[in-house]
């Protein structure tokens, strides 16, 4: 494969991202973050070389493509191989987000149109006091289709995966929302997994019931669900916590 092109994310972010992404999230976060890796790293098989995950949700906003990010950065950080696909070909975001080239990218893969090498574009964050960035590749979505369904439905989404587990720990897909479009459920069988973001206050009941009922008339192997803009009753604790971590550091 040919050298990817870096990207400094950490520069040139607006002001609110920072506190949503990578490093510059809050102390509470980060550890529930790490949680969520040592979790999710537990539901895979220990004998996969490597690790497939589908990251979907009932509707649009539940936090799916922040929650992918983040999760691909706290991998990262712990040394995997990680590659992160923007699988939502119809409200890509990943390029504004991350400061990355919109094309290449999966559609055009997907199209034949562009080499995997070209669409590999590696995204670099740099913590405070810390020299060694944390470093994982992205393929954005690239041009809207008009038929995203049958480009990962298709045999070169297949190939596609195949050929990229070779290189990588865990490759994470952004994925559409189950009860907005079919994407989801078709790559539900090249995936190891898939979590089900769910956000607080935005879900209903209805809606995660019919999710959960699409996915399983797919066979889809759902490995658990990801719960976002939760009320952080514990906020003091671990307001506290984070200085007794930082204080026991100097020391």
């Amino acid at each position: 494969m040919a050298k990817k092109k870096e990207n400094p994310a950490s520069s040139g972010f607006a002001n609110e991202m920072k506190t949503m992404i990578g490093p510059h999230l809050n102390f509470a976060a980060s550890e529930a973050y790490k949680l969520l890796r040592t979790n999710l790293l537990f539901s895979f098989p220990a004998d996969e070389k490597c690790h497939v995950l589908g990251i979907t949700s009932t509707f649009q906003g539940e936090g799916k493509s922040l929650t992918s990010i983040n999760l691909a950065y706290t991998l990262a950080e712990a040394n995997n191989r990680v590659l992160l696909i923007e699988g939502d070909m119809r409200i890509p975001n990943f390029a504004n987000r991350l400061k990355l080239k919109k094309t290449p990218g999966l559609s055009t893969l997907l199209a034949g149109l562009d080499s995997i090498s070209d669409a590999i574009q590696r995204i670099s964050f740099r913590r405070s006091n810390d020299p060694n960035p944390v470093k994982f590749d992205v393929i954005t979505a690239g041009n809207i289709p008009p038929n995203p369904s049958e480009l990962m439905q298709s045999t070169r989404m297949q190939h596609l995966l195949n050929t990229l587990k070779g290189f990588y720990d865990i490759i994470i897909i952004d994925l559409p929302p189950i009860n907005v479009v079919t994407d989801a459920l078709v790559i539900s069988h090249y995936v190891s997994g898939i979590a089900v973001v769910v956000r607080n206050e935005h879900a209903s009941k209805r809606g995660l019931a019919n999710t959960m009922r699409q996915l399983r008339l797919v066979n889809a192997k759902v490995i658990g669900f990801i719960y976002t803009n939760a009320e952080n009753y514990k906020k003091k604790y671990y307001k506290g916590y984070s200085k007794y971590y930082k204080k026991e550091y100097r020391a």
